[in-house]
């Protein structure tokens, strides 16, 4: 049977369909925003029954702010009267309060409180495991570190007794086509983990967790090309792997203008749409893909979405949601604005990602992950 998790601040589910494909079951979800929410019911539904025509709507379990959730609570309209023999957590509290480009509010900023508060549930819930998504920030800036070495050891304190590992991932090497580096914090029980490696382990002691290994190890480091003018044919240079790249991703068969939010995409004014070099992205605007580069991270604010390479326009929805490495056959609804759209999609986490770091927590538990869509 699946190991069931919970997820909280849902979003459009990026990090869920990770863990689906590792082999978890989500049995609960926590979205507040109607909007996000409605996203969610109808792209998870639509990859879910894309896989098998017996999957149920994906609809949102709790739309209320964590704030105002209690452990009981959440665990009965998780499981009823029929709680399973394990499960685990997941979630990515709001990361601006520690982003270096953020509002650095830090632990005390508006949305900075809700990793407390996720951290709080986690403790009084209490799963056999946990995985805590956030930004780089959070380890690499000194008082964001500081209040992380404060949560990690209200989780490790034995009267909660678990013991966490913490890495930050790059996208990129993992096989994602885009620069964008993720702090998580994984936890399981003490005697979950002795039991599993048949000793006791130390706490603080980061080398227990088998962390996924990267498939590209220093991909930043490889020859990437330069810029070229905007209209050219650039060649493909060697020893850069194509899936590294952005072009396999918009220069697909069928086309991606051709499949579900395809089209959908700001309309070009401006004469920059096709004065801007292909592969210029140094500018806060305006910033133009090369088509053998990977992508800047999917960060969207003001309609500031990346421009195409070769066309002059800039990325559609469905371009957007295959650089986060989204299964084509997630479809979001037409009713949505497209910042509506893009805030979501550019929120989550890449779903290749998602999947390698849950694959290792698979193994981990003892599951053996097999290749799903």
């Amino acid at each position: 049977m699946p190991v069931p998790i919970l997820s909280f601040f849902t979003g459009g589910g990026f990090l869920d369909i990770g863990f689906e494909q590792a082999g978890f079951e989500v049995a609960w979800t926590n979205e507040i925003d109607p909007a996000v929410a409605e996203m969610y019911h109808h792209g998870i539904t639509a990859w879910r029954k894309s896989v098998s025509s017996s999957q149920i709507e994906a609809k949102i379990s709790n739309i209320r702010s964590i704030t105002d959730l209690q452990a009981d609570e959440v665990r009965l309209e998780a499981f009823g009267e029929s709680e399973p023999a394990s499960f685990g957590i997941i979630g990515g509290p709001p990361c601006p309060d520690f982003s270096v480009g953020g509002r650095n509010g830090g632990s005390e900023g508006q949305h900075g409180k809700l990793t407390q508060v996720y951290v709080d549930l986690i403790c009084r819930i209490k799963p056999d495991f946990f995985v805590m998504e956030n930004v780089p920030g959070l380890f690499k800036t000194k008082k964001h570190r500081k209040f992380l070495t404060s949560i990690i050891g209200q989780l490790e304190h034995p009267s909660i007794g678990y013991l966490t590992s913490t890495r930050i991932l790059s996208s990129l090497e993992f096989g994602v086509p885009q620069d964008r580096d993720r702090l998580f914090v994984i936890g399981l029980s003490s005697t979950l983990v002795k039991n599993l490696m048949g000793m006791r382990p130390l706490l603080g002691n980061e080398i227990w967790f088998p962390w996924p290994v990267p498939k590209y190890p220093g991909a930043k480091k490889l020859p990437w090309p330069s810029e070229s003018p905007f209209g050219a044919d650039p060649p493909r240079p060697e020893g850069i792997p194509l899936e590294l790249t952005v072009y396999p991703l918009l220069n697909s068969f069928p086309a991606p203008t051709g499949l579900n939010n395809g089209l959908e995409a700001f309309k070009p004014y401006s004469a920059k749409f096709w004065e801007i070099p292909e592969g210029n992205s140094s500018g806060k605007s305006f910033k133009r893909l090369h088509r053998y580069r990977y992508s800047p991270t999917a960060w969207y604010g003001n309609n500031e979405v990346h421009l195409h390479p070769w066309e002059p326009r800039r990325l559609s929805v469905r371009e957007a949601l295959r650089i986060q490495t989204v299964p084509d056959t997630y479809v979001l609804p037409e009713q949505f604005s497209l910042t509506s759209k893009f805030r979501m999609i550019c929120n989550g986490v890449p779903c290749k990602l998602a999947r390698c770091t849950a694959e290792a927590l698979f193994r981990f538990l003892g599951g053996a992950t097999e290749e799903k869509p």
